[in-house]
């Protein structure tokens, strides 16, 4: 049996692993949900103080007093399962991201985007999200195509329903990485991004892609839109359960 905790992206919460984490259980497996500060049945602690350390806080404290950990990051939750990786290496087996990637040290969320998608965001938050909220956006397959490639109407649905604003300072607080960052086994699990591209971007430097370099790190396709756990969930279960510490091994 495997200890699985899985830490959900922007807007959302525990409840987005519900089919992952069952079938996951089916197998054996001890499946760990987590819902961080502010967001879904915690949305009445949401404060404009939220903010990455706050998260990273929530991560740590779901992984005391546990050994061999597979702990998984979907989309944004990589800034705060990275800070909490860095900080408790001793409690996992490997870290998986979800169509994500850690980023490197003195990096933001915010600083992956392009400059107009930064500004962009900015003023959604300053507009519609009382100064310190990103706003749940309308999940609309014909403005978002790619990444909301898989959905059907009844998960667009449910998202809209479900999803809560994101505190923003999560996503505008940079992560400060140890000089010498822990060599626990990472896995990519690229859904939007072709294999052979994110290959091409860690060799050729890229510094959104550096820290994928690195003998352990794995690499692994799942073709889908940015939202694997709705669209393909009980693949995404059996890639997870490949990446368990011992069928790993």
């Amino acid at each position: 049996m495997a200890t699985f905790v899985l830490v959900p992206g922007y807007w959302l919460g525990a409840w987005a692993w519900e089919e992952v984490a069952r079938d996951l259980r089916a197998a054996g497996h001890e499946a760990i949900t987590v819902t961080l500060t502010g967001l879904a049945e915690r949305a009445d602690e949401a404060t404009p103080e939220v903010d990455l350390d706050t998260h990273v806080n929530d991560v740590l404290t779901v992984l005391d007093g546990r050994r061999d950990v597979v702990l998984v990051a979907h989309s944004g939750a990589t800034m705060p399962v990275t800070g909490a990786a860095d900080r408790a290496p001793e409690r996992l087996a490997r870290v998986v991201y979800v169509d994500s990637a850690p980023l490197p040290s003195g990096w933001a969320q915010q600083d992956f985007n392009e400059p107009e998608q930064q500004a962009a965001i900015e003023k959604q938050v300053a507009d519609e999200g009382d100064g310190w909220r990103i706003p749940v956006p309308a999940f609309d397959p014909a403005e978002d195509p790619q990444s909301l490639e898989g959905l059907s109407e009844e998960h667009l649905a449910r998202m809209r329903r479900r999803a809560t604003p994101q505190p923003f300072r999560t996503a505008a607080q940079p992560l400060v990485r140890p000089a010498t960052v822990p060599p626990t086994p990472k896995a990519l699990i690229a859904c939007t991004f072709p294999l052979d591209t994110v290959r091409h971007l860690v060799a050729a430097g890229n510094p959104a892609f550096a820290m994928l370099a690195g003998p352990e790190w794995t690499f692994h396709s799942l073709p889908t839109g940015h939202w694997p756990m709705f669209s393909r969930p009980a693949d995404l279960a059996a890639l997870l359960n490949e990446l368990r510490p011992s069928a790993a091994a």
